[in-house]
């Protein structure tokens, strides 16, 4: 893993938070570890606080790790039965506990300026759609960025896609969220994203 990816000259509508969802699971390939490790010293090196699910395994617990390594600030948002299965993140700046999972959710969402969705699982992709989904309704405009490391989001992009030209999902929402294979280009999308006000473009069905 390395930290070379610090950003130099964000100034306007430069984020100071932003959730990661991330996966929890200890399986997944060596590029998505290292992708996670180096967003991690990306958001510390430029002073962005990260919000992320609290856990220490997985991606989650890299990327959280990663933070702190390089002196950021860390805010986990989780469930109590979480933290009875003994998965939160002791050292968290900040640990916040819900009674829920509806609560964790909409506490991340809150705290957050924009949304970098790494690799993961059922649970990532639960986070993401429904992030996606309250963007669509205009309960926030926050941008939502997929990191398509290895092309492992290629897939689902290719549903969505599918479900636009079966009807489904209109062209504009494409513009619902954007796309970057390389952690450098998350910070300049999320600042181009910040600086355009889509809300008001969208339809919201």
């Amino acid at each position: 893993m390395h930290s070379d990816a610090k950003m130099k000259g964000f100034t306007m509508q430069t984020p100071k938070s932003i959730c990661v969802y991330c996966g929890s699971s200890d399986r997944g390939r060596d590029s998505h570890r290292t992708a996670a490790y180096d967003l991690g010293a990306t958001l510390a090196q430029n002073q962005i606080r990260l919000v992320y699910g609290g856990g220490d395994i997985g991606l989650m617990g890299i990327v959280a790790d990663s933070v702190l390594e390089h002196d950021g600030d860390v805010t986990g948002v989780i469930p109590q039965f979480l933290m009875d299965m003994e998965v939160g993140h002791d050292g968290c700046t900040e640990l916040i506990i819900t009674e829920s999972m509806h609560e964790r959710k909409q506490r991340m969402a809150e705290l957050s300026d924009a949304f970098v969705i790494l690799p993961g699982g059922l649970g990532t992709l639960d986070e993401a759609f429904e992030i996606l989904t309250w963007r669509q309704l205009r309960l926030h405009d926050k941008p939502v960025i997929f990191v398509n490391v290895d092309d492992f989001w290629s897939p689902l992009l290719a549903m969505i896609d599918n479900q636009i030209t079966e009807n489904y999902v209109r062209a504009e929402h494409r513009r619902l969220y954007d796309v970057v294979a390389r952690i450098e280009d998350i910070l300049p999308m999320i600042e181009r994203s910040l600086s355009a006000d889509i809300s008001t473009e969208l339809s919201r069905f």
